[in-house]
């Protein structure tokens, strides 16, 4: 995409990712003046594939094979069985489980 008021030489740039769902999951617009992280793309797709087939949530700065935080909506009796690398308590709302697809 290209913002309408961008000049020929220097552009917006957006990146969009659509889940298998024809959902957009994600939109990030850049500056020309500004790169992109190329690796915190595919860290972005590695978490909604996570998160899209478990129970789960990555953090800020979660990478691939990291603990991920389970979601509320999981009670915390119903994690322990859905999660038997185990469950680390925080708090009642914040859980964390290894990654469940390794």
């Amino acid at each position: 995409m290209i913002h309408p008021n961008a000049s020929v030489t220097a552009t917006v740039r957006s990146l969009f990712i659509i889940g298998p769902d024809k959902a957009v999951k994600l939109i990030i617009t850049y500056p020309a003046s500004t790169g992109r992280n190329f690796v915190e793309v595919l860290r972005v797709i590695d978490s909604l594939q996570l998160t899209a087939n478990h129970s789960v949530a990555t953090p800020a700065d979660w990478k691939h094979g990291e603990d991920v935080i389970i979601v509320p909506a999981v009670s915390t009796e119903d994690a322990i069985q859905k999660f038997p690398k185990g469950v680390k308590v925080v708090k009642p709302y914040l859980r964390y489980t290894p990654q469940p697809d390794l």
